[in-house]
């Protein structure tokens, strides 16, 4: 998928449409003011090395420092972003990057050897990359660079592979960096202090290839407390609040005034993740029964406040690239569901529905799932564990779990959590070699229609069998002050989520 200098310009003819929003940002808007936005804290876990981002804030701050050499779009497409141009050979095993004429913060130009360098670090082990499975095709012998120029060699055919350029924590850094301590990128922010569990400063770069950004400063504000977030939000303290789920929606949308709520729609996929591979899921009769059994509707009804839409057990929306048409929704049949607990002799098993405050809506959506369950003769018992290491802990005991994941290209999502010895794959214990297999021949083809096939089979595959049941699409919420510009509704990982280059007090 070649990217071409004019997708370039329209890249960024429509970043610089970002829709205006109107209102009072006080003392932390844009403008001539430092702008301050509210994000989840991580503690001693957060980072500043851009490609170890495990945390909504060590992606922000990635963001304002740093550029990838593309982007996602609203659509999960690549955009070109400090790459000019992207082309491949024909087999889709060498890639010529050309780079934008730009410097880094300290004055150096850009060039080709950076962007190797960083290829490197992030396939690197001991860095504990975010993006690493994204890069291990990467011949790091095989590639070279001249000036603004840079081949990458690939051992394998991937033509998607412009789209792993463009995922959170694959920013580009200067060749030779051995700390980020006092980063230097080539974003829109020059990095200023950072305060561990504190808050972090950047300063405006008047020479950002893209505009210097409005505001002269920019803080990021660690609140843990989504209710904290909102009320900092509605006092004025800060111009931005991250992440906000339906009840908090609900008010912002109601008490107006010092704020606006900016929802993307169906941009969190919700998940129950049944384990395959223990009873009593590895019986395929009862994992199609807790398919049938639960209600849907019912759960966005109640837990998401009616701020989504019903799960049909497929990764994201109806507008992304490669997501399958004319698949019929699944409804609740709680007669079939019984029957097939009475056919594999499931009734009364018991399990507990593991959850936990990590995310709000899980532990209502466990009480409300178990009730549907045990309607359908099967046992479910809600059980909270600690959010602080919920997600290391259901990887490994268990046998159902509730995770959300925001939106993703789908075929990284596929590759990165659906495969063979992925992470994700913890979650359930589903394997397919034939996945593995469509999946190779989806990514080695340069004919975009017979990709399409390969990984619209694979999609219908997974949502038969693979024990990961999405019972909702969320919206992705953000609250703004009043009178602040620049902030777009955007989807979680895509080029303008999280970005506030363009953010100004109106």
């Amino acid at each position: 998928m070649p990217i071409s200098r004019r997708r370039l310009l329209g890249a960024a003819a429509a970043l610089a449409a970002v829709p205006a929003l109107a209102a009072c940002g006080g003392g932390s808007g844009g403008g001539g003011e430092r702008l301050r936005v509210a994000f989840p804290g991580g503690g001693t876990r957060e980072s500043l090395d851009p490609h170890v981002v495990p945390q909504f804030v060590d992606q922000a701050r990635a963001k304002a420092c740093f550029d990838t050499l593309t982007g996602w779009s609203q659509q999960m497409t690549a955009q070109p972003r400090l790459a000019e141009s992207i082309e491949p050979d024909a087999t889709g095993t060498r890639w010529r990057i050309r780079l934008r004429d730009t410097t880094w913060h300290d004055g150096r130009p850009l060039t080709g050897d950076d962007v190797l360098f960083t290829l490197r670090r992030i396939a690197d082990d001991a860095t504990s990359a975010t993006a690493a499975s994204l890069f291990a095709t990467v011949d790091h012998t095989a590639s070279t660079a001249r000036g603004r120029d840079a081949e990458i060699v690939l051992s394998a055919p991937n033509f998607l592979f412009p789209l792993s350029l463009g995922a959170p924590g694959t920013e580009i850094v200067p060749a030779g960096t051995t700390s980020f301590a006092n980063p230097v990128g080539t974003g829109p922010f020059r990095f200023v202090s950072f305060e561990p569990g504190g808050p972090a400063v950047y300063a405006r770069n008047d020479a950002y290839w893209d505009g210097a950004p409005p505001a002269p400063e920019l803080e990021f504000t660690p609140i843990d407390d989504e209710q904290a977030r909102l009320g900092a939000l509605l006092s004025g303290q800060v111009a931005y609040a991250h992440d906000l789920r339906p009840a908090a929606a609900r008010r912002l949308e109601q008490q107006g005034g010092r704020a606006v709520l900016l929802s993307a729609p169906q941009s969190t996929t919700q998940f129950l993740n049944l384990r395959v591979d223990r009873p009593p899921f590895a019986d395929p009769r009862v994992r199609e029964a807790v398919r049938l059994g639960i209600d849907r509707e019912a759960l966005v009804r109640i837990v998401l406040l009616g701020t989504g839409r019903p799960g049909n057990d497929l990764f994201g929306g109806p507008d992304l690239q490669y997501f399958p048409s004319g698949v019929p929704q699944l409804t609740r049949d709680v007669e079939r569901a019984r029957s097939l607990v009475r056919e594999a002799g499931a009734q009364g098993a018991a399990f507990a529905l593991q959850s936990s405050g990590s995310d709000p809506n899980f532990g209502p959506a466990a009480t409300l799932v178990a009730e549907q369950l045990n309607e359908i003769g099967l046992r479910a018992t809600p059980r909270t564990l600690d959010p602080q290491t919920y997600f290391v802990t259901v990887r490994t005991e268990g046998v159902s779990s509730f995770t959300r994941t925001g939106t993703l290209p789908i075929p990284d999502y596929i590759g990165r959590r659906r495969l063979t010895g992925s992470n994700e794959n913890q979650y359930t214990g589903y394997r397919d070699p034939e996945i593995d297999r469509l999946y190779a021949a989806a990514v080695a083809t340069p004919d975009d229609a017979e990709r399409a096939a390969h990984l619209e089979r694979i999609q219908t595959t997974l949502r038969a069998g693979s024990g990961a049941l999405v019972w909702g699409t969320s919206n992705w919420n953000v609250g703004v002050a009043d009178g602040v510009t620049g902030i777009a509704e955007a989807r979680p990982n895509s080029l303008l989520w999280a970005r506030f280059d363009k953010a100004a007090a109106g």
